[in-house]
């Protein structure tokens, strides 16, 4: 298993923080690794998100989880379990705050070999942790 995470508090409720999550045309205009998010996260539904680390390259996923305000979970990888990766966002509330999370945990019987190749995603992570909380708010 492979694991990458970031968090943060956001001084904002939970329902702030989703709107501007969910919003994922948006997402280029204040995570500086989000080159295009394609489609509108509904559960069940086959979104593509494309990455300044692999430029050009789509990353197909499904929404599997999606409990608003504070849960989604996008899974992909390759048929039968072979390789996969499961990104979570997740929002607790805190008083008037938000506890944000990111994390992605990479699993499956190819993961050794596909691992290697896999970039590290702890500076893309940590920036899309900041600019959520910077645009929620920002306002």
């Amino acid at each position: 298993m492979k694991v990458f995470e970031s968090k943060a508090t956001i001084e904002a409720p939970p329902e702030a923080v989703w709107e501007v999550l969910v919003d994922t045309a948006r997402w280029p205009e204040w995570d500086p690794f989000c080159d295009a998010i394609e489609g509108q996260p509904a559960l069940g539904t086959k979104l593509k998100a494309y990455s300044k680390l692999s430029p050009g390259r789509a990353f197909p996923v499904k929404v599997t989880t999606l409990d608003p305000p504070t849960r989604m979970v996008w899974t992909g990888g390759m048929p039968l379990g072979l390789f996969r990766g499961e990104r979570t966002f997740t929002l607790t509330p805190a008083d008037d705050r938000t506890d944000f999370e990111l994390r992605e945990v990479f699993s499956g019987p190819m993961l050794a070999l596909i691992g290697r190749s896999l970039p590290d995603m702890t500076e893309a992570f940590d920036a899309f942790t900041a600019g959520l909380k910077s645009r929620v708010e920002g306002g």
